[in-house]
């Protein structure tokens, strides 16, 4: 509803009979404006929603639509709906950087996503010349850690987490020879796992015996006989799920005992989906512990299923979680303070699993998980 409207008549001179026609005239335009809907929240949602990254994009997507949904049943922010504007990036540096753009001219107060670390760097410059806030779910690279921008994330970068996978494969897995697999269409994620990885498994004793570089849809069972090559006893691919279960396949053909790992960004349901058998026993880390019994997640995830009739794993949950921060940083701006300035106020926020709270960077620090894959199920390792 409008607070008021005011309708000046200067200087009329009218018969009697047409004063009353006027005041009718205004009174319904008085009555039409004051029933005029609110304006929208408007908020965005970029992510790579086609091709090999889209069960990643599509997840998040997803948890974007059910926290914006469950936000306007409660009445929105603040008496105004919220609409949500999604816009898929297709993992295209450039195509990312038109869809921000159309974002932008959309006058969303927030753009949740993107989904990955290399169309994050792309599309970074536009927000922070625009003053509007960069949310994204899953974003790891070191390469935004600590910076005075407008990135925001609800995960910990890689150098926070990664460790835990190297400890992992070399004191229970017994890798000491290893090969890294990175994907190059997500370069500033893929690099820099590696790199922290390396930095732990070589520190413990360990050695990164090949870092062998693909592009997303290359042919893997070339890349698959030059990762035996090396003779390593173990290999972690760092890619989507897509190229990590295909690829898994290719090299199980080939040597049916190797021990083998990925890093989170494979750690979805598709990734079993297309692995089938070969992928049974593989270790994926993950964002996601898949045995909480905590209960804002347990609602969340029984609203998601009814809601879109399947798993939400770590896109699904992240993205809920960085859309509820947005809404709530929304709700609790003061008048004359930015978005960011609203984020970095409040600090801490709730998560579905475990609460989320910003250093002055917007960088935080969220728990990691390892999981092994046994009859065509995550289960944990703890």
């Amino acid at each position: 509803m409008l607070a008021s409207t005011t309708i000046t008549i200067d200087k009329l001179r009218l018969a009697p009979g047409r004063l009353s026609v006027v005041a009718m005239v205004a009174a319904v335009l008085f009555a039409v404006l004051a029933c005029s809907p609110p304006e929208p929240v408007r908020i965005g949602f970029l992510a790579g929603l086609s091709g090999r990254v889209a069960d990643l994009g599509i997840g998040g997507r997803n948890g974007a639509i059910l926290a914006v949904e469950m936000r306007n049943r409660q009445g929105g922010i603040n008496g105004r709906p919220i609409e949500l504007i999604a816009e898929d990036d297709e993992q295209d540096a450039e195509l990312a950087r038109q869809a921000a753009g159309r974002l932008l001219a959309s006058k969303v107060e927030v753009v949740i996503g993107p989904m990955t670390s290399t169309m994050a760097l792309a599309i970074l410059p536009q927000f922070n010349a625009a003053g509007v806030p960069l949310l994204s779910p899953t974003v790891t690279t070191n390469a935004l850690s600590g910076l005075d921008d407008e990135f925001f994330r609800v995960v910990a970068p890689t150098a926070a987490h990664v460790f835990k996978s190297a400890e992992y494969h070399f004191r229970e897995n017994g890798l000491r020879r290893v090969v890294l697999v990175c994907d190059l269409s997500n370069q500033a994620y893929s690099e820099s796992w590696a790199g922290d990885f390396r930095t732990a498994f070589e520190g413990m004793g360990g050695q990164v015996v090949g870092e062998i570089a693909f592009d997303s849809g290359q042919s893997l069972a070339a890349l698959a006989t030059t990762v035996l090559a090396a003779k390593p006893d173990g290999v972690i691919i760092i890619a989507n799920s897509v190229d990590t279960a295909l690829l898994v396949q290719h090299l199980r053909m080939r040597a049916a005992d190797l021990r083998i790992g990925t890093s989170e960004w494979a750690a979805t349901e598709r990734l079993i989906e297309l692995g089938g058998r070969a992928v049974e026993g593989l270790v994926v880390a993950q964002y996601l512990d898949r045995d909480s019994s905590a209960a804002a997640y347990l609602a969340f995830r029984h609203a998601y299923r009814e809601r879109f009739g399947h798993e939400p794993g770590f896109p699904g949950l992240t993205a809920f979680d960085a859309t509820n921060v947005a809404l709530d940083a929304l709700a609790a701006r003061r008048s004359g303070q930015t978005l960011k300035q609203a984020l970095l106020a409040q600090a801490t926020f709730a998560g579905a699993q475990s609460p989320i709270q910003f250093d002055a960077g917007g960088d935080t620090q969220r728990d990691s998980f390892l999981s092994v894959i046994r009859n065509g199920e995550f289960k944990s390792l703890h």
